[in-house]
């Protein structure tokens, strides 16, 4: 059977890396292109030669989110596909792996995640910020990322862990240099299964009240996670949540910066814009821009035949720029309502499960600063570094 593709336009290759090298400017326009056109974007693969699909529109990526029998996630699909040293030596975490076994490991995370727990966290969001913010006004350094942005994500997830600070700050800071190199992406994982595993022992002997002791403790089921999984489950947290929070704090500064009018606004009533200027940052910032999926079995999807092998570009931030969903999507809009926005997925058994602690950072750090600094603001545009989900955020200047 002839299958019908709808190519991209001239001078757009999807599966050319240097695409993804583009200024950000230069790739939007590209997507804003590509939405015009029906249906799924065709593309091969230079790297493997794969016929493949890119997801452009906010209903497409919805319907594949929510369809995991057809798209399946699997090794690689943040990503480069790992050896199969590397996935029996660290394991796959949840962003990689398909029902029955994603389904087991979600049940058994999200268990640990007791009202307790997020209780404690959320007040050492908030401590972690006024302490981050002091520490602003007595040294005043000028690189927002690496003196607020990267610091409260990663703090938090520290003591959430119980894990001391400084343990995977070398092995995060050479992971953010070289974001696009498997040697970076090999040395957070050991670093992290370094980190992890005499804790795991001794939190199974002598529990502590943190989240690593609840991922250990035997469930319902008896079951708790190894210490592969933990390692895998530990570096998603830090390689992904934290990366995706710190960017959306720091693109949230360039963007209220460089639209001063929404900053009035905001300023003029925090309590009431605060919670739809963190909504509309997720969905300008979008901080993970794009996943992979394989499909599973034929089917037809916006009238065209996608074929079982093919790989699919889940494009979640030109998703956030539907024009058929977001009114002037370009425009930077507290005040929008409603914001179906997928920073977090598209829905379905991969949905973000740090999605709240996200929201919570973005509220209370934003608040401090804008209550305390009002006059804070971006310098220069962010300074990016590319990797195979989305522009990481390197540097952001930055004065009050």
């Amino acid at each position: 059977m002839a299958v019908t593709v709808h190519a991209a336009p001239r001078g757009i290759d999807l599966g050319d890396p240097a695409f993804w090298r583009l200024p950000e400017e230069a790739r939007a326009a590209a997507f804003t292109r590509l939405r015009e056109r029906p249906g799924p974007v065709g593309f091969t693969d230079r790297a493997t030669g794969r016929r493949c699909w890119a997801l452009v529109r906010h209903a497409e990526v919805t319907a594949a989110g929510r369809a995991p029998e057809v798209y399946l996630s699997g090794p690689g699909a943040g990503g480069p596909e790992p050896g199969r040293w590397v996935r029996a030596l660290f394991g796959d975490s949840l962003l990689d792996l398909d029902d029955p076994r994603h389904a087991d490991l979600r049940r058994t995370v999200g268990r640990a995640f007791t009202p307790r727990l997020l209780a404690a966290v959320e007040q050492d969001v908030r401590a972690t910020a006024a302490e981050l913010v002091d520490r602003l006004e007595r040294e005043r350094p000028t690189d927002f990322v690496a003196a607020v942005a990267a610091e409260l994500p990663y703090r938090v997830l520290c003591s959430m862990l119980g894990l001391p600070s400084e343990r995977l700050r070398r092995a995060a800071g050479r992971s953010d240099r070289d974001a696009a190199a498997a040697r970076a992406g090999l040395a957070l994982r050991l670093a992290v299964r370094r980190a992890v595993a005499a804790p795991a022992r001794e939190r199974r002997r002598r529990p502590a009240d943190d989240l690593i002791s609840a991922l250990v403790a035997p469930g319902p089921d008896g079951r708790g996670l190894d210490v592969r999984e933990l390692a895998a489950f530990c570096t998603l947290l830090l390689d992904l949540g934290v990366r995706a929070t710190r960017d959306a704090l720091a693109r949230g500064l360039h963007l209220l910066t460089v639209h001063p009018a929404q900053r009035a606004l905001l300023l003029g009533d925090l309590d009431a814009h605060l919670g739809g200027a963190v909504e509309e940052v997720l969905r300008c910032a979008t901080p993970v821009d794009r996943l992979r999926r394989t499909v599973a079995v034929d089917h037809r999807l916006a009238g065209l035949r996608l074929a079982a092998g093919d790989g699919v570009l889940l494009c979640y931030g030109s998703a956030n720029r539907d024009e058929s969903v977001f009114p002037a999507p370009d425009a930077f809009d507290i005040t929008r309502s409603p914001n179906p926005h997928l920073a977090f997925g598209g829905g379905g058994p991969h949905f973000c499960l740090g999605a709240h602690l996200a929201r919570h950072q973005l509220r209370a750090l934003l608040r401090e600063l804008l209550t305390r600094l009002p006059e804070i603001r971006a310098t220069t545009a962010p300074d990016t570094v590319p990797s195979a989900t989305g522009s990481r955020v390197r540097s952001l200047g930055f004065t009050f």
